[in-house]
């Protein structure tokens, strides 16, 4: 169910609940989506937009988050086990496709969680798709730390 904004064709949505839930996500929230081979792990992604149109279908705008395994350079001994790195790459998805919520960290704020739950991931690196380089994530609390340890979980 999508709370809408007023507006012609297509709507921006304030917030999508999914579907068998009670979950609420909004724009900038992260969320893991179903993955067309049940056999894989969700991906993760951050929601940019949600829009709704005529009909009511609900599509989400998102911003790609990568695991090492699936970039250029494939995981490395360095990385965490829930390190992602967050992509140039943008798409749109039925908003049907979220299967739940997640959170994803900055580096420091991973370190300092009291205990790590199933839904949080943390991301230290920008990834640019197409070319495979990495930067180290503009926000300035990651900047500084790099990759001087590791979490393990």
């Amino acid at each position: 169910m999508a709370k809408t904004k007023q507006g012609g064709g297509k709507k921006d949505v304030d917030s999508y609940t999914i579907k068998g839930t009670n979950k609420i996500v909004r724009a900038g929230e992260c969320v893991l989506m179903r993955p067309s081979d049940s056999n894989n792990p969700p991906y993760v992604a951050r929601v940019e937009r949600i829009e709704s149109d005529h009909r009511s279908s609900v599509v989400v705008r998102v911003r790609w988050y990568y695991r090492p395994e699936d970039s250029l350079g494939g995981r490395r001994q360095f990385h965490g086990a829930k390190e992602l790195f967050l992509s140039d790459h943008y798409d749109v998805q039925s908003a049907h496709t979220i299967e739940g919520k997640c959170v994803v960290h900055s580096f420091k704020s991973y370190t300092k969680l009291g205990s790590v739950g199933a839904g949080d991931y943390f991301c230290r690196f920008d990834y640019k798709a197409a070319t495979g380089g990495f930067t180290p994530t503009a926000s300035p609390c990651t900047a500084s730390v790099r990759c001087r340890t590791t979490p393990t979980t």
